[in-house]
């Protein structure tokens, strides 16, 4: 996703074409709602939450100055709406069987265990408190960097890899020992 794209897609926009902002739903839309489905489990309540981020951002297009990138305001723009929502709606517990992702092709055999996990690891994330809950979501099924983590949230870094570690400590809290958790985490990205 180009941030040359967004950038004059911005700039078209602010100029008075606002079609131009489909261009920027377009590139952006399945990252927002799958964020959004992090935070709610829900297919359609995601779909929706998306929609009122995008609204938001449209609204909000001349607080984003292209001095940083586009995507982490507009990630911190979405997770600052779909807090709000959560917030609203009060959803702190979510179902088990909404975490499916869609998995590769694989046998049965080969994927149940990994699925079990992830299971296990997104419904423990879920519960845990929104600031540590929301840097294990951006960092980890995001796969963003500390430094993109930390624009999202509207953090300084050292508070992010604060709350990465204290999230992964009250993790292995909740899971013991039913899970392994030497995996990412232990600095690669950090």
């Amino acid at each position: 996703m180009s941030e040359e794209q967004d950038a004059a897609d911005v700039g078209r926009v602010l100029a008075g074409d606002v079609e131009a902002f489909a261009g920027i739903v377009r590139r952006w839309q399945r990252a927002l709602v799958t964020l959004a489905f992090r935070f709610c489990r829900d297919r359609h309540k995601a779909e929706e939450m998306a929609q009122t981020a995008f609204l938001k951002a449209f609204r909000s297009l001349e607080q984003w100055r292209g001095e940083g990138a586009f995507s982490s305001w507009l990630f911190a723009l979405a997770t600052n709406v779909y807090r709000s929502e959560m917030r609203q709606r009060r959803l702190f517990m979510l179902p088990l069987d909404a975490a499916r992702d869609v998995i590769d092709s694989c046998s049965a055999a080969s994927c149940s265990a990994e699925v079990e996990r992830q299971e296990l690891v997104r419904h423990a994330v879920s519960t845990l408190p929104g600031k540590y809950r929301d840097a294990l979501v951006l960092f980890y099924f995001h796969r963003m960097d500390v430094g993109q983590t930390a624009k999202s949230l509207g953090l300084a870094e050292g508070t992010v890899k604060a709350r990465l570690h204290r999230g992964r400590a009250l993790l292995r809290r909740k899971l013991g020992s039913r899970l392994d958790l030497s995996g990412r985490g232990s600095g690669e990205h950090e």
